[in-house]
């Protein structure tokens, strides 16, 4: 059965449970069975159940194919606790189902579960709200007539983004004035505001009120993420109190290099390596909260949904700029825990640590719960964060590096607030001004235009072109945009001028006498 994909937005662990609830009723195969020479119609057994539902699990894009038997075993169990399934004699309530051959059937009431039409009590009129102040708060410069400045695409894919950034005062009759102090809190806010205005626009989403809380970002968090790191990108604390143990860092390290565990003074023995395994997953398994912490976990969820072949890219920038939320003790501790496990399940010298299932399957099932929790325990809770941690194991190099882009922007929209003011000018800061939708087709269409022109410009005067290869790149030119390239060359003789085209004397075809045939008649 063809899966649905769960597009971001709020309440999405509800429409999933929904989702999956929906297709095991309508697919699961209703066969008789006899037990204790009695016959039961439409029902089947916990091992049929197991084997059908992890199939789907599998083959659903919402959750992805590290999906477990043991997983399913324990979503199934949820299904009997909440009465998406009964016994024979119509019990439910518990979670005693087994991977044996007790038959069960479906309850004549719909399991679906009410989404509410409530919005999230943290729902503001808009973004600009997340670090309003009464004196304060950190808003774009207005457009002006000038050619706008271009910034490079998200860390040099995907979609451009366009930080128009432009002085509204022009040139003359600015103010001698000492340039605009900017306090820490000022440029705190700055970071925190850019980053929320980039992410809202990686997950296309009107709003992030629906998916996050903004009264739980901390925007120096996020400016301490982006500044204090090492040559390898990982988070350094200030506070070493707040760092893992020296005992832990030291076990990580030896699971990352083995065996070559040369920071152990100890002698190994068989079994070593599994017995540093448990000690550094005891430790992870009992911090106070998940490393996503309870707070991001409705954002990290509705990511979730980005997990797909052709949103790959999206999903993996999304990511990037929503570990940069996290407290830097967090973010340090899932670096090294992505790094550790990642480099462990593709280490072919890493001895089998467990009986039933490979080196990466054991690293998810161990460590996904102590990444990604509800602080309300969550049906899917098991099978949601299995999916995120999978996808960072393959990814966590990118994800949690440190986006070059905002910085870029970060500091350009810094040195642009710092600049001298217009004499008369309110102090404070500016802010773009929405337009309506016909302005912006307009301003679409003319600026699309523009930028055409100027690369048919760049064409036309680049030298280091051959001439072949110039006319080559201007006959495609012509072939997309014959309206723009007749604007450009409205004449054969302008564009024979380009390039100094000669008429060129065709040489007289060489004309050949037929060759006499003698009669053949005698």
């Amino acid at each position: 059965m063809e899966s649905r994909i769960i597009t971001p937005g709020p309440y999405r662990a509800t429409k999933l449970w929904n989702e999956v609830t929906k297709y095991f009723r309508a697919g699961m195969p209703l066969k008789k069975h006899r037990i204790h020479f009695k016959t039961f119609g439409n029902c089947f057994t916990a091992s049929e159940a197991i084997d059908w539902l992890h199939q789907l699990l599998r083959n659903n894009s919402n959750f992805g194919t590290e999906v477990t038997r043991q997983q399913t075993i324990q979503l199934l169990r949820k299904f009997l606790k909440n009465h998406v399934i009964e016994d024979l004699k119509g019990r439910w309530g518990t979670e005693d189902l087994e991977d044996n051959h007790n038959l069960y059937r479906f309850p004549s009431t719909s399991p679906v579960k009410t989404i509410p039409n409530r919005q999230p009590l943290w729902k503001r009129s808009s973004l600009e709200n997340v670090f309003k102040e009464k004196d304060n708060m950190f808003k774009m410069p207005h457009f002006s007539k000038k050619t706008p400045k271009r910034h490079n695409s998200l860390d040099g894919q995907g979609q451009q983004e366009n930080e128009e950034i432009e002085m509204m005062e022009e040139d003359q009759g600015c103010d001698e004035s000492d340039p605009r102090e900017l306090t820490q809190k000022d440029i705190e806010d700055i970071w925190g505001n850019i980053t929320l205005n980039h992410l809202q626009k990686i997950l296309a989403l009107p709003s992030l009120d629906e998916v996050l809380n903004p009264a739980q970002i901390n925007p120096a968090h996020i400016m301490y993420n982006m500044t204090h790191t090492s040559k390898h990108g990982v988070v350094f604390l200030q506070d070493k109190t707040d760092d893992l143990p020296h005992w832990v860092l030291s076990a990580m390290k030896c699971l990352a290099n083995w065996p070559r565990n040369n920071d152990l003074s100890q002698p190994t023995y068989p079994g070593f390596e599994g017995d540093v395994f448990r000690t550094v997953a005891d430790y992870f398994l009992n911090l106070p909260g998940p490393l996503l912490t309870y707070e991001y976990y409705e954002l990290f969820v509705n990511i979730l949904g980005l997990l797909q072949p052709h949103l790959e890219r999206v999903a993996i920038d999304a990511l990037q700029v929503c570990c940069l939320l996290l407290p830097p003790p967090n973010r340090r501790k899932l670096q090294l825990l992505m790094r550790m496990i990642s480099r462990m399940s593709q280490n072919v010298d890493m001895p089998r640590l467990h009986d039933a299932m490979g080196t990466r399957s054991l690293m998810i099932q161990t460590f996904s719960r102590c990444v990604l929790c509800c602080a309300e325990e969550v049906d899917l809770d098991e099978l949601l964060a299995t999916r995120l941690v999978s996808f960072l194991m393959d990814h966590h190099q990118e994800v949690l590096q440190v986006p070059c882009y905002l910085q870029t922007a970060v500091q350009e929209h810094i040195q642009y607030l710092q600049r001298p003011r217009v004499k008369g000018q309110p102090p404070g800061f500016y802010f773009c001004k929405q337009i309506s939708t016909q302005e912006f087709e307009e301003q679409k269409v003319v600026m699309s235009q523009v930028a055409i022109m100027d690369l048919l410009e760049s064409i036309v005067k680049d030298k280091n072109l051959s001439v072949k290869d110039k006319k080559k790149k201007l006959k495609q030119f012509q072939k997309e945009y014959p309206e723009i390239y007749k604007s450009r060359f409205p004449t054969t003789e302008s564009e024979a001028k380009l390039f100094g085209d000669k008429p060129t004397i065709k040489q007289p075809m060489l004309v050949l006498k037929r060759p006499k045939f003698r009669n053949l008649r005698y």
